[in-house]
């Protein structure tokens, strides 16, 4: 503490009538002396009491005054006490007038434009104070009925914490989360089942993740998304016969609103002179055949399959559908095939005539789709890049 330095101390209390509440004012005001006394004589404290009924509506101000002042000498100690403490108490009785000033009032004011002054308003009052304790009997409302006990049903759900109802809410997917958990259940619950033999489970398409993101709002990975539809299409291989309803009831949920393996082709029929018709489009290649039982004829665009093909193998590829079937000699094939090159042509006509050839025997698509003349192949060259000599080949590299 510095050497010659006092502190005036000064608390009051008063009572406000309107309000029926008690403030405290704290204040502590530093006075510094210029002159620094020796420090081997001995200190000195003083203490008196002043009532000021002007400052304060009801009440008292008491001043303590101490000073960490060695023994002065006897000539100016009586006029330093004097200067300081006067100083030191004006200046705590200057910041208690402060203070009282920015007391609230008495009253509640509202905020209208209609002129309330000559109208006779009823006493508004504020609502009781919040208490922040953790006595229970501090959590009592203070009213004038204050002197009713609350009944133990009521203290004890006062005292009731709201737990949520499920594990996943504190995490950031909760609803994604319980659907997972859920379908775990239901496959841990029903995986004794027999299940549907490969290839004879119905195809479904399961919602996408920008659907299930619109859906949800939650922001879900594509990984874990990826490991709720893999446990979706695990419960959708349960057998029809023992499929349970909640499982049932939970797939329908994440299934889209069109399903695209529901939709069914057209039925091709034989037109009144025993031809089918099909098409087949391979690359930038369309071909148009039609197919009627025969000896083996073969025309395209006019012309034989020899002439409209160099190649051996395109023209096996033209007629590689009635070749794998062996079907070559029951059969008259004539086409007519645009755009492309060679082997997009000799490939077009391998779907168009497969598809005329299922309109005379549908019991042959298992035979074609194994000799893989019934999936249109999508594949195409890819366009070239620049800076690059084709799609992906680069200029060779020089050092210098």
């Amino acid at each position: 503490m510095p050497k010659g330095a006092m502190f005036a101390s000064v608390s009051g209390s008063f009572k406000c009538k309107e309000r029926k509440c008690k403030e405290k004012v704290g204040y502590l005001v530093e006075e510094r002396c210029d002159k620094l006394w020796p420090e081997s004589e001995v200190g000195w404290e003083m203490e008196f009491c002043c009532r000021v009924l002007a400052k304060f509506p009801a009440g008292y101000v008491k001043a303590t005054v101490t000073t960490k002042n060695p023994n002065p000498s006897p000539a100016t100690s009586g006029a330093m006490e004097a200067r300081i403490v006067r100083a030191g108490f004006r200046q705590a009785l200057r910041s208690c007038r402060a203070k009282s000033v920015h007391q609230r009032p008495s009253c509640r004011s509202l905020a209208t434009t209609v002129d309330v002054q000559n109208q006779q308003l009823p006493d508004i009052r504020a609502a009781d104070p919040i208490a922040f304790s953790q006595d229970p009997q501090d959590k009592r409302p203070r009213s004038q009925n204050s002197d009713r006990r609350i009944s133990p049903e009521a203290e004890a759900l006062s005292r009731l914490r709201i737990v949520p109802g499920s594990a996943s809410y504190f995490t950031g997917q909760p609803d994604f989360t319980d659907a997972l958990l859920e379908l775990e259940a239901l496959l841990r619950k029903n995986q004794t089942l027999p299940l549907c033999p490969p290839g004879e489970a119905p195809r479904i398409a399961w919602k996408t993740l920008s659907q299930y993101h619109a859906l949800n709002s939650e922001p879900v990975k594509a990984a874990r998304y990826n490991k709720f539809v893999q446990l979706l299409q695990r419960l959708n291989y349960i057998h029809r016969s023992l499929m349970p309803r909640e499982v049932e009831t939970v797939l329908q949920r994440y299934k889209r609103d069109v399903q695209p393996f529901e939709n069914k082709a057209n039925p091709v029929v034989l037109d009144g002179a025993g031809r089918a018709k099909g098409v087949g489009r391979r690359k930038s290649s369309h071909a148009w055949v039609y197919l009627m039982e025969g000896e083996g004829e073969v025309r395209i665009n006019g012309q034989s399959i020899t002439q409209a093909f160099g190649r051996i193998h395109d023209r096996e590829s033209a007629i590689w559908a009635l070749k794998s079937t062996d079907r070559i000699d029951k059969y008259n094939v004539w086409g007519v095939v645009k755009g492309g090159g060679c082997t997009g042509q000799a490939e077009a006509l391998t779907l168009a005539v497969a598809k005329a050839l299922l309109v005379h025997e549908p019991a042959l698509k298992p035979a074609l789709r194994r000799a893989g003349c019934v999936t249109r192949d999508p594949r195409r060259v890819e366009r070239k890049k620049p800076g690059k000599l084709k799609a992906r080949k680069m200029p060779t590299w020089v050092k210098r």
